[in-house]
């Protein structure tokens, strides 16, 4: 199992950088960013850095470790210019991007931004048409397609991601829609979720799979938890209490014990990799880079071996 970290989008820019570049120093896998313009809730005006802009810049300057978006909304952008800005930012990272996809979900932003919500059937549909452009583009010479939220013809895209496929993860976590898109579409696939409930959703992706004629070992399962350490004997490390609005994501308070546990019931699961955030780590910059640490070494016993900048 490989070890991700997202890194929080109200970061600013010198300490986001300077996180990345720790990341990828002391042997975390991958580096993650997530697609918003404003949070969910609370104060709406605190800063939100973009995305792919954010990922173009590590890939220049950021070496070795593979990074992507955990995940990139559906509705923000047109299937084909997200298939062009992966292709750039994959050869600007030397062939070391994941594109992640998901349906969408934030409908305040939405709101804000007068970008259509639609229903949570609809945003899937949208999904599934995207997936399809998307994956035509960054493989075939020229795409046509005629759907039914998207029309391409003819449409070329030159030149193509120096990785042949381009991962393509989705994000998903409804189990009739999203993962019967994932079953379909994806070469990794992640959710959040406590273990007993990924277990559930493994099961069920497992059947969508089978329905659509596909192994179930060609999507690489990755799972997403914040993880709160507390203070224990062992280190002097301590952790910060839940930041507001993050209750409902799946989260893991204790001490190096209790994470080592939830570590440990995680890669049983057969986990390609556990994906967390820099945001339950510490309060300050420099405190939430020696939680990275602190939580790479709970976790060195369920590595797959010695990283490699997250997979070959």
């Amino acid at each position: 199992m490989r070890l991700g970290i997202l890194l929080a989008p109200e970061t600013p820019w010198d300490e986001l950088l300077d996180r990345a570049r720790h990341a990828a120093a002391s042997g975390w896998d991958t580096i993650w960013c997530a697609d918003h313009f404003m949070p969910p809730a609370g104060d709406l005006s605190a800063p939100i850095g973009e995305s792919w802009t954010t990922l173009a810049a590590l890939a220049a300057v950021v070496p070795r470790i593979r990074l992507g978006h955990m995940v990139g909304c559906n509705t923000y952008r047109h299937p084909a210019l997200v298939a062009k800005m992966a292709a750039t930012v994959d050869r600007v990272s030397g062939g070391r991007f994941i594109l992640g996809l998901g349906a969408g979900w934030q409908e305040n932003e939405h709101r804000a931004y007068g970008i259509p919500f639609g229903t949570t059937a609809e945003r899937h549909r949208r999904l599934a048409e995207a997936c399809q452009i998307v994956r035509s583009l960054l493989s075939k010479p020229r795409t046509t397609f005629h759907g039914r939220y998207y029309q391409l013809e003819d449409a070329p895209l030159e030149p193509k991601p120096v990785r042949q496929p381009l991962p393509l993860l989705i994000g998903a976590g409804g189990e009739t829609l999203g993962l019967a898109i994932v079953a379909r579409y994806a070469d990794w696939w992640n959710t959040g979720g406590l273990p007993d409930e990924i277990a559930r959703k493994i099961a069920i992706l497992d059947r969508h799979c089978a329905e659509v004629g596909r192994e179930p070992q060609d999507i690489r399962r990755t799972a997403f938890a914040l993880f709160v350490p507390r203070h224990d004997a062992a280190a002097d490390w301590y952790g910060t209490e839940m930041p507001e609005n993050r209750g409902a994501l799946p989260t893991i308070v204790g001490d190096d014990a209790a994470i080592r546990e939830a570590m440990g019931r995680y890669r049983d699961l057969g986990l390609a990799e556990l994906v967390t955030a820099d945001l339950t780590l510490g309060e300050t910059h420099d405190e939430k880079k020696r939680g990275m640490d602190r939580l790479l070494s709970i976790g060195a016993e369920f590595r797959d071996g010695e990283s490699q900048g997250g997979y070959a």
